[in-house]
């Protein structure tokens, strides 16, 4: 049996669950477990087969042909709070000492003055820095939101992080990149993601700064879940 972790709306598709259990033998591959989720989930099956959903196997987008073995991570994502699903894998992501404290998710609230400073202290070359802040709002796509929950992949969610900030670092002529993200239940109001880009002009720190929450909104295992008047609603490519 192999377990499959969801996420976002294909629990609401597989009758509220947060994982399936697949019969599917040790060295099947992925085209298997999509040829049992036709038949058993149909409408997650049609979705993979439209790139709606991804399967990932040990945190890694997976393709058909990919090997499945007994203790491997499966998962199936739908499409992201930002954006589509990704379509490639790059870098390891690999944090090194205290730069985990540069690419996060965490349930609490930040503070944007403490970022602000723990991108400062990097560096006294650093003579701009610009900064994205999102924050939760009371109404989307025409209606009403009382609060907002967002679900992550743990593991997973933070590796592209650490991607975005290491490929701006270096694609870029910056100095240091934050990016931090909350998950949980958020009130109207509250902040959200937080991203701070600390260079010596302001230009490159204004580039970069668009830069990493567009690609943070398409790669970043991360879902929305807006609590309306109508009912609860998964959010798909949010601007």
């Amino acid at each position: 049996m192999i377990a499959v972790k969801l996420f976002g709306m294909t629990k609401s598709l597989a009758h509220n669950q947060r994982e399936l259990s697949v019969a599917l033998a040790s060295g099947g591959r992925v085209r298997d477990l999509i040829g049992m989720l036709d038949a058993q989930y149909p409408q997650i099956g049609e979705l993979i087969h439209k790139k709606k959903i991804l399967v990932s196997v040990n945190q890694a987008i997976a393709h058909e042909d990919t090997e499945i073995n007994e203790g491997d991570e499966v998962a199936l994502l739908p499409p992201f709070a930002g954006g589509a699903p990704m379509t490639h894998e790059s870098g390891n992501g690999a944090a090194r000492g205290d730069d985990a404290m540069f690419a996060r998710v965490q349930r609490e609230d930040f503070s944007v003055d403490e970022e602000i400073a723990r991108v400062r202290s990097r560096s006294t070359r650093i003579g701009g820095i610009a900064i994205f802040l999102g924050t939760a709002r009371d109404r989307s796509k025409g209606r009403d939101v009382s609060s907002i929950t967002f679900e992550y992949y743990e593991g997973m969610a933070q590796k592209k992080l650490r991607e975005i900030r290491e490929r701006a670092l270096k694609e870029f002529d910056v100095i240091e990149v934050l990016i931090v993200h909350r998950y949980g239940d958020i009130g109207i109001g509250e902040n959200i993601v937080l991203i701070v880009v600390g260079a010596e002009h302001r230009a490159e720190a204004f580039r970069t700064c668009k830069w990493a929450i567009d690609e943070l909104k398409q790669i970043t295992p991360i879902w929305k879940l807006e609590h309306t008047p109508e009912g609860e609603v998964w959010v798909e490519e949010h601007p």
